[in-house]
């Protein structure tokens, strides 16, 4: 079990609250809000770097460590791992602060590649500029 002797790598790119209206019928959170949740966050941080306009273009698996619970305040911290002439590869940690106890507890981490487009969906080049201090070499 994660707990507390891990921390969290890379940015804060979005927090929220795990609510009742995303469960299924048995009380337990949606993968697919989870997911949901790292691809808004990642999003942020890709359209950032790229100062552009960006799309999700590949997602890899990813493996549910612990549950998240209603109540449970979810985290997702996000880094660019890698920059290519139109791509970033972002990954995302998700870390739960459980609602009773207040336990840090890591459930998930997933791989997202995001592309820079124009107004008319065409990719471009990602900006570089000012992009070093957004990149996080030391992090595994």
């Amino acid at each position: 079990m994660q707990t507390t002797s891990d921390e969290p790598k890379g940015e804060l790119v979005i927090q929220t609250i795990a609510m009742p209206k995303d469960t299924n019928p048995n009380g337990d959170i949606f993968g697919g809000w989870l997911m949901s949740q790292m691809d808004l966050g990642s999003g942020i941080l890709a359209a950032k770097t790229a100062k552009a306009r960006v799309v999700t273009v590949a997602m890899e698996g990813m493996s549910f460590l612990q549950p998240v619970r209603v109540g449970d305040t979810v985290a997702c911290y996000a880094w660019v791992e890698r920059i290519g002439r139109t791509s970033m590869t972002i990954p995302v940690e998700v870390w739960v602060r459980r609602f009773m106890d207040g336990r840090l507890v890591r459930v998930t981490r997933g791989v997202f590649t995001y592309v820079a487009i124009d107004e008319a969906g065409k990719p471009i080049a990602v900006k570089r500029q000012g992009v070093a201090t957004l990149l996080s070499p030391d992090i595994s």
